[in-house]
């Protein structure tokens, strides 16, 4: 796959990477750009750029752009269907491993939301941190600091 899928605005076009390497292209300063195509000119400016996300907000003579750049990689990974995330609500968080919870950082009642800090698990001589996987509100908080707790064992209820 010689392809990149470009989303300009949500609208996907794909680039062959040989039409990337002939474009016609000067940098003028850290930000700008001035590209010729089909004997037109079109001044460019970088106003943001995510490297890791492979994303770019540019300015084309002063229409804005937002720009998402997959590559053959990016492109096989959603093929695959690697990226999909179920849509199902987590009722019950598990202990991931055998270990020894070090810190509870939620208590019943409290909202949260995806991403949220619930507690920390020292396993293997490491700590780690569980996460919420999704918002809810803690229903139940079965453990306590210093317990020791199982693989697959219940340790909060949400709803």
């Amino acid at each position: 796959m010689e392809n990149y899928l470009i989303l300009v605005n949500n609208k996907e076009s794909p680039v062959h990477k040989k039409d990337v390497a002939l474009l016609d292209m000067v940098k003028t300063s850290n930000s700008d750009f001035h590209l010729l195509q089909n004997n037109k000119g079109y001044e460019v400016n970088l106003l943001k750029a995510d490297y890791l996300k492979k994303t770019l907000k540019i300015s084309v003579n002063g229409n804005v752009y937002n720009i998402e750049i997959k590559d053959e990689f990016d492109q096989q990974v959603q093929k695959m269907g690697l990226l999909a995330v179920p849509s199902q609500k987590v009722n019950s968080i598990k202990a991931p491993m055998p270990g020894l919870i070090v810190e509870i950082m939620v208590k019943e009642g409290q909202e949260v939301s995806e991403g949220t800090p619930l507690l920390v698990l020292s396993a293997m001589k490491m700590e780690n941190v569980i996460l919420s996987q999704g918002d809810g509100i803690i229903k139940s908080v079965t453990i306590k600091k210093d317990d020791t707790v199982e693989k697959g064992q219940l340790i909060i209820e949400m709803e």
